[in-house]
């Protein structure tokens, strides 16, 4: 089954591969970022805002590309003023794995050894998403 946000292979730049494709669709800065804390249960735009520290004019593109992408899912939940919740698809809970594998990356790789939060606990995106 194809998504509808899938790209066609030949119309990436340099070496066409499903690393390049994906990379179109969640790999702006924000959007991983952006799926982590809906994954977290942070569904209205602020809680998303204040989660990624990003401004709200990007979080507001980002979720509209992801939106587009079939990653996110948005309802409405106000009517006076309008107010949105955010919602993984099954393409967006598909990429959890990917979160966790760069959880785990980042703490052996990215985090230097002498930081004071490293002793942190950062549960697993999978194992937060069970507990939900």
């Amino acid at each position: 089954m194809t998504s509808p946000s899938a790209l066609p292979l030949a119309e990436l730049p340099g070496r066409p591969c499903p690393i390049a494709a994906a990379l179109e669709l969640v790999g702006e800065r924000w959007a991983l970022l952006v799926i982590r804390e809906i994954a977290l249960g942070a569904t209205h735009f602020t809680d998303i805002v204040r989660g990624t520290g990003a401004p709200r004019d990007r979080i507001a593109a980002r979720l509209k590309a992801l939106e587009n992408a079939d990653v996110v899912t948005r309802s409405q939940y106000q009517g006076a003023p309008p107010r949105y919740e955010y919602r993984l698809t099954a393409s967006g809970q598909a990429l959890i794995p990917v979160l966790d594998a760069l959880l785990e990356w980042g703490k052996a790789h990215a985090v230097s050894l002498d930081d004071p939060d490293r002793q942190r606990h950062y549960p697993s995106m999978t194992t937060w998403k069970d507990k939900r």
